[in-house]
């Protein structure tokens, strides 16, 4: 099997959400990256498949070359292949950047990410279910749309025989399997394996891997961002209680007495 996993350079979460100024933008600047684990797990199930059944296993993510880190990351994990497509175009002097300077939303990226795909010509295209800093679900369903190719999502549990695929999930308790024909598309969730660490080994031989680079050319989609909002967080106080008068008037307060 010739296996796609695309992935998507995330800021590692954990830490306080900040916004630029404009409003338009996650502050990263403090940030660590990764990718989002329905997408490691997306990996290694490529990895499994490919072990079990020979084959190979691409990965690939859309942005500049600062993503790059991600890719490698990835074939640490096993894969044998990364493709970026880069998003930078002409870049000027100095360090790599985060953006382009445009807005890829999920129209645009399913269609860069169709056009690799009839290139290259795979038998399975996986994804994380949805993206760890949007909550973007769109991307795989809309790759699998553009290419007329039959989708599955929320997958836990995948087999495949006789050029056939077999997707398993739970949904509100019921157990559901699909059936598809390969070629498709599968949106797969954290859990449906455990991701193995990678080797030095691994690591050595993602670091000597080149990277092919597709340049890519942003489309405009119709859609707009306006601004970007940081939900208010619920806050809470503590009171330090330093006597026995003190810790009865709050019970009291509390209505505990």
């Amino acid at each position: 099997m010739d296996i796609l996993v695309c992935v998507k350079r995330v800021p590692t979460v954990g830490g306080k959400i900040l916004l630029t100024e404009d409003g338009q933008q996650v502050d990263t600047r403090m940030s660590g990256f990764t990718i989002s684990p329905h997408e490691e797990c997306a990996v290694e199930e490529a990895v499994q498949l490919t072990e079990r059944l020979g084959g190979s296993v691409s990965v690939l993510t859309l942005g500049t070359e600062i993503a790059i880190e991600q890719l490698r990351d990835a074939l640490a994990l096993g894969a044998g292949r990364a493709v970026l497509l880069d998003t930078g175009g002409s870049r000027p002097p100095g360090p790599p950047r985060e953006t382009d300077g445009q807005e890829w939303g999920p129209i645009a990226t399913a269609s860069a990410i169709a056009a690799e795909v009839r290139e290259h010509g795979y038998d399975l295209v996986l994804f994380g279910n949805e993206a760890s800093d949007t909550g973007d679900y769109q991307v795989g369903i809309r790759v699998a749309h553009e290419l007329g190719w039959p989708v599955a999502t929320g997958i836990k549990d995948i087999s495949v025989a006789d050029g056939r695929l077999v997707a398993r999930r739970e949904y509100r308790g019921v157990a559901e399997a699909y059936t598809l024909p390969l070629p498709a598309v599968v949106t797969v969730k954290e859990g449906i394996n455990l991701p193995r660490y990678p080797s030095l080994p691994g690591r050595l031989r993602a670091k000597r891997t080149q990277i092919e680079r597709v340049p890519v050319t942003w489309q405009a989609e119709g859609l707009r961002k306006e601004q970007l909002r940081v939900p208010e967080s619920v806050k809470h106080q503590a009171e330090i209680l330093g006597s026995v008068p003190d810790l009865v008037r709050v019970l009291d307060e509390l209505g505990v007495l």
